[in-house]
């Protein structure tokens, strides 16, 4: 049974994509593993993974388990020290609410990192096939 907490993820969006990459440089112990779900040969490597449906809503897996949504962000966020930050997503009272959010933002995912990015200047990145670069003209400085 894998011990790291798996997220796979849209790599399309440069939200999502800055988020991973976020959780990412907090992960020191690397205990998370970050599949993005545009990889070329996604469905041969991960074939009980969903495509269609993890477009739609986060997905994780941690010790077996299939995690969705709020659920994995805040797995993620806890496994990297920052629970105290994300704790309330797991409030009865708070959860479905945060999950109501979540599935909004999810579905407008697109427009909504578009609108963020120039808001607030923000340097996102562009994502094709499993491989991301800083921006759209610059093919040349490629990360994982």
């Amino acid at each position: 049974m894998n011990e790291k907490l798996i997220i796979y993820y849209d790599g399309s969006c440069p939200l999502c994509s800055l988020e991973m990459d976020r959780l990412k440089k907090q992960d020191k112990h690397n205990m998370i593993d970050l599949i993005n779900l545009r990889e070329e040969n996604f469905n041969k490597r991960f074939p009980h993974i969903n495509i269609e449906h993890a477009l739609r809503i986060l997905h994780g897996e941690y010790k077996g388990n299939l995690l969705l949504g709020v659920d994995v962000t805040h797995r993620a966020w806890t496994l990297v020290g920052k629970g105290g930050l994300v704790a309330p997503l797991q409030w009865p009272i708070i959860k479905p609410i945060s999950h109501l959010i979540y599935l909004f933002f999810a579905k407008y995912r697109y427009p909504i990192s578009k609108y963020a990015g120039k808001l607030f200047n923000l340097k996102t990145t562009n994502c094709n096939q499993g491989t991301c670069y800083d921006n759209q003209s610059n093919n040349h400085h490629w990360r994982k």
